[in-house]
């Protein structure tokens, strides 16, 4: 009995990660708002009744979307403002990782760019919730700086803000450069400078901020 409630629960998060794949595929062309649940059904091949089994309404697949987009990057947000190295390796090492995630995950990060300020209200809290949580942990790396010593628990959570913000612009940037047919080494090139330029002030602001 137990053998065959597994293979029947395989089979189950089988079909959702299929209807996952399948809207994240269909949302590279349209937003979520306007993603209709037989589309998604008839690209895995199932029936639309098969669908609430996994998910209430689109609005909730879209903010299992946002978990599976975002719930794993926050290891590599912490990584991204570790006090291992100087200022400008720990810059070349956050536009880095930002740029090889953008490489490995566009349709993740195409969906979160567009989503973001989206008309789905349950997947802008989702996505609101998240960011706030890599500026939660963002904070608790940068406390442990000694160049945090004596900064107010909010200004750290403001310097926190700028870097989860940088962050997300940046991947936004990378991604339009690796969508655009005819981005040349240059215009990528040009995104790492602009990063490395915004990041860079966020440091010099970061060093002064309590003189």
């Amino acid at each position: 009995m137990s053998h065959t409630l597994g293979i029947r629960q395989a089979q189950k998060q089988k079909t959702r990660q299929a209807l996952l794949d399948a809207a994240l595929g269909l949302l590279e062309e349209q937003s979520l708002s306007s993603l209709g649940l037989r589309e998604v059904t008839r690209a895995v091949g199932v029936a639309p009744t098969a669908f609430y089994r996994h998910f209430r309404s689109v609005a909730d697949l879209g903010v299992a979307l946002v978990d599976e987009a975002l719930g794993s990057l926050h290891p590599m947000v912490r990584t991204t403002v570790s006090a291992a190295g100087d200022g400008d390796e720990r810059i070349a090492r956050a536009i880095e990782l930002i740029a090889r995630h953008v490489q490995t995950h566009p349709a993740h990060v195409r969906f979160v760019a567009r989503e973001r300020h989206g008309g789905v209200q349950p997947v802008r809290e989702a996505i609101r919730d998240q960011l706030a949580r890599f500026a939660e942990e963002v904070k608790a790396e940068l406390a442990e700086d000694p160049e945090a010593a004596g900064w107010h628990d909010d200004d750290l959570l403001m310097l926190a803000h700028l870097y989860v913000d940088q962050m997300i612009s940046t991947a936004s940037l990378f991604l339009e450069t690796l969508e655009a047919p005819d981005a040349s080494e240059a215009e990528r090139e040009r995104v790492t400078q602009v990063a490395t330029r915004r990041l860079r002030l966020i440091g010099i602001g970061r060093l002064h901020w309590r003189d």
